[in-house]
Protein backbone atom coordinates (compact mmCIF):
# COMPACT_ATOMS: atom_id res chain seq x y z
CA UNK A 1 0.00 0.00 0.00
CA UNK A 2 1.13 3.68 -1.05
CA UNK A 3 0.55 7.06 -0.61
CA UNK A 4 1.87 9.85 -3.23
CA UNK A 5 0.90 13.31 -3.67
CA UNK A 6 -0.16 14.52 -7.15
CA UNK A 7 -0.32 17.48 -7.99
CA UNK A 8 -3.50 19.22 -9.56
CA UNK A 9 -3.15 21.97 -11.76
CA UNK A 10 -6.99 23.33 -11.48
CA UNK A 11 -6.79 23.24 -7.78
CA UNK A 12 -2.94 24.14 -7.54
CA UNK A 13 -1.97 22.08 -4.86
CA UNK A 14 -0.87 18.30 -4.60
CA UNK A 15 -3.50 15.95 -3.78
CA UNK A 16 -2.93 12.40 -2.18
CA UNK A 17 -3.67 9.30 -4.27
CA UNK A 18 -3.90 6.25 -1.47
CA UNK A 19 -3.46 2.66 -3.37
CA UNK A 20 -5.43 0.54 -1.24
CA UNK A 21 -6.93 1.66 2.26
CA UNK A 22 -6.28 3.93 4.88
CA UNK A 23 -5.95 1.03 7.39
CA UNK A 24 -3.17 -1.32 5.41
CA UNK A 25 -0.37 1.30 6.04
CA UNK A 26 2.13 1.38 8.26
CA UNK A 27 1.57 3.32 10.92
CA UNK A 28 5.21 5.41 9.97
CA UNK A 29 3.59 5.92 6.58
CA UNK A 30 0.05 6.92 7.63
CA UNK A 31 2.01 9.37 10.30
CA UNK A 32 4.55 10.28 7.44
CA UNK A 33 1.35 11.12 5.05
CA UNK A 34 -0.68 13.01 7.86
CA UNK A 35 2.41 15.31 8.06
CA UNK A 36 2.65 15.96 4.33
CA UNK A 37 -1.68 16.51 4.57
CA UNK A 38 -0.93 18.95 6.89
CA UNK A 39 1.66 21.20 4.87
CA UNK A 40 -0.78 21.31 2.06
CA UNK A 41 -3.33 22.03 3.96
CA UNK A 42 -1.99 25.02 5.55
CA UNK A 43 -1.71 26.17 1.73
CA UNK A 44 -5.20 25.75 1.00
CA UNK A 45 -6.45 29.10 2.26
CA UNK A 46 -3.65 31.09 0.75
CA UNK A 47 -4.70 29.36 -2.60
CA UNK A 48 -8.66 30.39 -1.94
CA UNK A 49 -7.58 33.93 -1.43
CA UNK A 50 -5.41 34.18 -4.38
CA UNK A 51 -8.85 32.95 -6.56
CA UNK A 52 -10.95 35.15 -4.15
CA UNK A 53 -8.90 37.95 -5.48
CA UNK A 54 -9.06 37.01 -9.14
CA UNK A 55 -13.28 36.83 -8.79
CA UNK A 56 -13.06 40.52 -7.20
CA UNK A 57 -10.82 41.30 -10.35
CA UNK A 58 -13.39 39.65 -12.53
CA UNK A 59 -16.55 41.24 -10.85
CA UNK A 60 -14.98 44.36 -11.18
CA UNK A 61 -14.40 43.53 -14.93
CA UNK A 62 -17.92 42.57 -15.63
CA UNK A 63 -19.45 45.52 -13.95
CA UNK A 64 -18.07 47.34 -16.38
CA UNK A 65 -18.20 45.07 -19.77
CA UNK A 66 -21.26 45.94 -22.09
CA UNK A 67 -20.42 43.15 -24.52
CA UNK A 68 -22.73 40.20 -23.78
CA UNK A 69 -20.47 37.60 -24.83
CA UNK A 70 -17.86 38.95 -23.01
CA UNK A 71 -20.10 39.31 -20.18
CA UNK A 72 -20.84 35.53 -20.38
CA UNK A 73 -17.18 34.62 -20.83
CA UNK A 74 -16.15 36.39 -17.61
CA UNK A 75 -19.20 34.88 -15.93
CA UNK A 76 -17.84 31.55 -16.90
CA UNK A 77 -14.30 32.71 -15.84
CA UNK A 78 -15.97 33.62 -12.28
CA UNK A 79 -18.01 30.31 -12.08
CA UNK A 80 -15.12 28.42 -12.69
CA UNK A 81 -13.27 30.06 -10.26
CA UNK A 82 -16.28 29.55 -7.80
CA UNK A 83 -15.98 25.85 -8.36
CA UNK A 84 -12.14 25.70 -7.62
CA UNK A 85 -12.54 27.73 -4.59
CA UNK A 86 -15.26 24.78 -3.43
CA UNK A 87 -13.15 21.76 -3.97
CA UNK A 88 -10.61 23.17 -2.22
CA UNK A 89 -12.75 23.56 0.81
CA UNK A 90 -14.11 19.86 0.30
CA UNK A 91 -9.96 19.11 0.60
CA UNK A 92 -9.10 21.40 3.48
CA UNK A 93 -11.94 19.60 5.63
CA UNK A 94 -10.46 16.28 4.37
CA UNK A 95 -7.82 16.48 6.69
CA UNK A 96 -9.38 17.00 9.92
CA UNK A 97 -11.35 13.50 10.21
CA UNK A 98 -8.27 10.92 9.19
CA UNK A 99 -5.56 10.33 12.19
CA UNK A 100 -2.72 7.24 12.50
CA UNK A 101 -4.96 4.06 13.05
CA UNK A 102 -3.06 1.23 14.90
CA UNK A 103 -2.98 -1.71 12.73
Amino acid sequence: MTVTFVYDSRLGIDIPDLEGSWEQLSIDKQSETLAKWENIRGIIPDRIKELENSINYLQNQLYQESNFQLSCEINNEISELASIINDLWIWYRTGEEIHVTHV
